[in-house]
């Protein structure tokens, strides 16, 4: 039996509101758009120097920062969210082990417009510079994120494997790696998405393939799921999610 779902997202259309992500970027033009000052949003005169930033973040330290700046509120204090009660049409994905430059990326999109949602807009752009990367280094040190237990969707994993050259669908292993574990060394190129919370991969899914969402490097994303059935998108869900 596979796993399944109630209501899924796919009969309702594109109802519902894309992920929120707490955490914010390291693109030194996108840095100097906003900074926090007394919950206030300032414009800044030109980028953040980006030389006088750490290379890496400090997880420790956002373990604090996230709570402070409110992330662990739709994502949980490890990252790993709050299930179906707390993500009911897709607004909270799991964050934890995902690589911190793809937490970082998705924070400059949604800071710059690349990435549309009016909330995370807004609460990117109050995540002081020097903030983002703690944030972004302690969920990615948690223990990576973990689905159903399942035995998954065969047709799901036929695609997400093998792909279909036909209709020019690549196979998502090539970028996601074995059971959506990523890909190390890639960073915010190979995001782990094997585990992830299954509505929000539906709602991702179906925005890449509307064209709501565009933000994939060279488009790859809305190339890949625009030939897709609702059935074959459902299908990757169910597989995806299921992974342990």
């Amino acid at each position: 039996m596979f796993w399944s779902r109630k209501t899924p997202g796919l009969s309702r259309g594109r109802g519902g509101v894309i992920l929120m992500l707490l955490v914010a970027c390291l693109s030194g033009p996108v840095l100097g758009q906003a900074v926090k000052a007394k919950g206030k949003v300032q414009a800044t005169g030109g980028p953040a120097p980006v030389a006088a930033l750490p290379l890496k973040g400090d997880p420790v330290a956002g373990a604090r920062k996230s709570d402070e700046e409110r992330c662990q509120e739709c994502h949980g204090a490890d990252g790993h969210g709050f299930g179906q009660s707390a993500s009911s049409e897709g607004r909270h994905p799991k964050l934890a082990g995902q690589p911190a430059e793809y937490i970082v990326k998705q924070i400059a999109d949604f800071r710059s417009g690349a990435r549309k949602h009016d909330v995370m807009t807004l609460m990117a752009r109050t995540v002081e510079p020097a903030d983002i990367l703690d944030i972004a280094a302690y969920f990615a040190s948690q223990k990576p994120m973990k689905g159903e237990g399942a035995a998954g969707n065969p047709l799901g994993r036929r695609l997400y494997e093998s792909g279909d050259a036909a209709r020019g669908v690549d196979a998502c292993i090539a970028c996601h790696g074995p059971a959506g574990q990523g890909i190390a060394g890639l960073g915010a190129a190979a995001p782990r998405i094997g585990g992830q919370e299954w509505r929000y991969l539906e709602k991702q899914l179906l925005d890449w393939r509307s064209g709501e969402r565009r933000n994939s490097r060279d488009g790859v994303m809305n190339r890949v799921t625009r030939g897709l059935s609702d059935e074959e998108l459902r299908a990757l869900t169910d597989y995806l999610a299921a992974q342990p």
